[in-house]
């Protein structure tokens, strides 16, 4: 088990356990956690309701063309934003802290 802060739409941080040994990615755990976090594709890097941003120097595994082409046309874009759907869980995971990018203006 691996710990991952998850920072939520409202500020609030969530520490969340993490096993390592499940092949779960980032939308599922959050999901799992009952995060408001929707996967309306299912995690197939179809839609952005997963979208989260990285806010720490884990190594993480580099972004497919098919998740850059869907953060290009996502709302609330940084550098630092990924899909947490491509992200599987891993050890080196551990203490790697995200945040829910916003759904709409007023997140």
């Amino acid at each position: 088990m691996i710990e991952i802060t998850v920072i939520d739409r409202k500020g609030q941080e969530h520490l969340l356990e993490a096993p390592t040994d499940m092949n779960l990615n980032m939308m599922e755990l959050c999901k799992a956690y009952e995060l408001p976090v929707k996967g309306t594709c299912g995690g197939m890097a179809l839609c952005s309701t997963c979208h989260v941003y990285v806010l720490s120097d884990q190594q993480l595994p580099e972004m497919t063309a098919d998740e850059e082409a869907i953060l290009d046309t996502a709302f609330f874009v940084k550098s630092n934003s990924r899909l947490g759907c491509q992200l599987k869980i891993t050890d080196n995971m551990n203490g790697l802290r995200v945040q829910l990018a916003p759904e709409d203006e007023e997140n």
